[in-house]
């Protein structure tokens, strides 16, 4: 059963950091639909709209979670979609 929901993340890390967060991103591309990025001083964020089976979203931010420069907080809606 797939879901949408909304993955949001805040990088406070440098470039290093970053190509590594987009190699996961890239892993997960078959659920992101949409991307969007703000740039800030303090640290940049990236709103992700996703979709797809709960699991599946859980293991990418399980994923991104594992970066202490990363902070990952997710939001799934009850729609289901087919």
């Amino acid at each position: 059963m797939k879901r949408i929901g909304v993955v949001g993340i805040v990088v406070t890390g440098g470039k290093e950091v970053v190509l590594e967060m987009q190699s996961v991103l890239s892993d997960f591309a078959d659920i992101i639909i949409g991307r969007m990025g703000v740039p800030r001083a303090e640290g940049n964020a990236i709103a992700l709209i996703v979709e797809g089976a709960t699991e599946r979203v859980s293991a990418l931010t399980g994923r991104l979670g594992q970066f202490p420069s990363l902070t990952v907080k997710s939001a799934m809606t009850s729609f289901e979609v087919e």
